[in-house]
């Protein structure tokens, strides 16, 4: 197995170097429908392997399954190849969406239970999944921030966080990087909260980057959406929806076919090429995925192409939100 060399990129002002691509691990759990343990831990090395680094979890991803999956993925010397990242503050309610603890007790406590699932002594990088709007962000981040000062996390970060939240919890400790969905055809959050996180030297962890494969072309009408797929709850693949969003998606197509690769592959690079903070972390269920996925990094688009590409797909233009309703609610607070 050969592995790919590419210039790390930094995660804000953190020590922690990663691979230009990260992992996303969501889909081993069964988000999209049903997935594999042998299958998972062979696409985790395959990615370790050709050089990715950050391998993205979280306690809610299979409520524990994802993060132990990930511990037995990183036994037998691993865990020196790896940036580990997992996520706190979703909690489960049953009959209805989930819902947000960030009150201090309640990090320690899912700290302590993802060390022990993941097995290793101390998590890399440590996302607050979703904001809890009833505890202040200092709150939550002081907590935080003691994990770091016993050693059992190395940086912080946020996932699904607006502005003026980055900005209260990056006075409390600093945060390596923040966490949200981003790509060409989902932008304007990510793209609004990139001047905050720019201005204070903070890290874009875009999950999503390929609109959940939307901006793949493997789904074409809902019926190619498995039972069980958690894509068949999202706006963006209801049939009007799907429609037209795959009309948008074939500006990327045609520069696919002029640089005979895939569409995906032009996606990532478009992301990639938005700047150096950012670090998209596509997620799959197939060793295969992960190559292709992987040479994204050698499709060079000019400015031009960045430009085109752009103005095709401007902020806005997704038609669906990015969630359903009730979903939508914890996202951006």
């Amino acid at each position: 197995m050969i592995a790919i060399t590419a210039k790390p990129r930094r995660l804000g002002s953190s020590a922690l170097e990663v691979f230009p691509i990260g992992l996303g691990l969501m889909s081993l759990s069964g988000a999209y429908g049903k997935s594999d343990d042998a299958e998972g831990i062979r696409v985790i090395h395959h990615a370790l392997d050709r050089g990715v680094t950050l391998l993205d979890s979280s306690d809610m991803y299979g409520w524990g399954h994802n993060e132990t999956l990930l511990g037995k993925a990183l036994a037998g010397g691993r865990r020196t190849q790896a940036i580990v990242v997992t996520k706190f503050g979703q909690v489960q309610q049953p009959g209805g969406a989930n819902g947000v603890d960030g009150r201090p007790e309640h990090v320690k406590a899912a700290c302590e239970a993802s060390l022990k699932r993941l097995g290793v002594e101390a998590i890399d990088l440590y996302f607050q999944h979703r904001v809890d709007p009833s505890v202040p962000i200092e709150e939550t981040v002081g907590a935080m921030a003691d994990l770091v000062k016993a050693g059992k996390v190395r940086a912080l970060g946020l996932s699904e966080a607006r502005p003026e939240t980055i900005r209260r919890a990056h006075a409390v400790h600093p945060l390596a990087a923040v966490q949200s969905e981003y790509s060409l055809l989902f932008r304007v959050d990510a793209e609004e909260t990139l001047k905050t996180t720019r201005a204070l030297g903070i890290s874009f962890v875009a999950y999503s980057p390929l609109g959940r494969s939307l901006l793949t072309g493997a789904v074409r009408q809902a019926s190619d959406i498995p039972e069980g797929d958690g894509r068949g709850r999202h706006p963006r693949f209801a049939a009007d929806n799907l429609a037209s969003n795959l009309a948008k998606v074939a500006a990327i197509e045609a520069v696919a076919q002029a640089k005979r690769c895939k569409p995906g592959q032009v996606a990532l690079a478009w992301l990639l090429a938005q700047g150096d903070d950012i670090v998209p972390i596509p997620g799959t269920k197939r060793v295969e995925r992960v190559d292709e996925n992987l040479a994204a990094l050698d499709v060079v688009l000019s400015a031009d192409e960045v430009a085109r590409l752009s103005a095709a797909l401007p902020p806005g233009a997704a038609a669906g939100t990015r969630y359903p309703e009730a979903l939508m609610k914890a996202v951006y607070l």
